[in-house]
């Protein structure tokens, strides 16, 4: 009977800690390395932090202070997108990106700015590789370096969360630029819906003996405004609703249910961890 109390409080703690372990807190994880401190406050006004912590796995490329000061001037949406670019969703420890960056090809990896649907181009992705002999990033659009390097392994919780030390940002080209063509719609929209207000306004004045001659008009009025107004919507549209970016984006917008149901799941284990040994107790 003591053999089998035993085994069954021996599982139920098993049961607790595994039920916790994915669990973690980026900025909790940072804040006692000073020398990134900036980045960890970074991630906190962005509120990119609390994003991070829904991911079960995940890899950080933190910069140091004196690396950050190359996007500090920049606005908090900027800096947002740039940091998101730092993280890669998957895991990869020191020993695991050295096998990675060894082989002779450089390999490509997916990143929070890509499932963010924000990513123009090839934003979303970064490459990593080997720079004069050492473990180096940047990102995969053309034409750019790779302009950072592997420092050290900060911190990590295996198969869960890996944070880098590299030695600066990440320079992703055009990154300001990257959520501008999303407004360009509208404003063509808008400019495109006036020829056709004063087509409209300009069709009652006539007199009745012309308004046979401006029926054509009116006529012909619509179709300018039509060949205008379409071709801004399906153009513009085209390169931000990628097949891509629309099915991230989907699941980043619903990513607060999976971390309620994560909450809810630790709650029930934790439930039947203290009633299991309430029984024995009882027993």
């Amino acid at each position: 009977m003591e053999n089998t109390k035993t085994s069954v409080i021996l599982c139920l703690a098993l049961f607790l800690v595994f039920s916790s372990a994915s669990a973690f807190d980026i900025v909790k994880l940072l804040e006692k390395q000073s020398e990134l401190s900036s980045f960890t406050n970074y991630l906190k006004e962005t509120k990119l932090g609390d994003e991070i912590n829904k991911r079960s796995t995940i890899t950080v490329l933190a910069v140091d202070n004196g690396g950050m000061s190359s996007i500090s001037g920049k606005s908090q949406d900027v800096i947002k997108k740039i940091l998101s670019a730092h993280v890669v969703l998957d895991y990869f420890d020191q020993k695991k990106l050295t096998s990675l960056a060894g082989s002779s090809k450089e390999s490509t990896l997916t990143t929070m700015l890509q499932s963010s649907g924000q990513a123009k181009d090839q934003q979303g992705f970064i490459i990593v590789g080997k720079s004069d002999g050492e473990i180096a990033f940047g990102s995969a659009v053309k034409g750019a370096k790779l302009n950072a390097k592997l420092v050290k392994a900060v911190v990590s919780q295996p198969y869960n969360i890996s944070v880098l030390q590299i030695s600066n940002a990440i320079e992703i080209p055009d990154i300001s630029a990257a959520s501008s063509p999303a407004g360009s719609p509208k404003s063509s929209a808008s400019s495109a819906s006036s020829p056709s207000s004063k087509s409209s306004s300009d069709a009652p004045s006539p007199s009745d003996d012309s308004a046979p001659s401006q029926s054509p008009k009116s006529s012909k009025a619509p179709s300018p405004s039509d060949d205008v107004s379409s071709p801004p919507v399906s153009g513009d549209a085209t390169p931000s609703s990628s097949p891509s970016s629309d099915g991230p984006t989907g699941s980043s917008s619903s990513a607060p249910s999976p971390s309620a149901a994560s909450r809810a799941e630790m709650a029930f284990g934790t439930g039947v961890v203290i009633m299991g040994l309430a029984s024995l107790l009882v027993a």
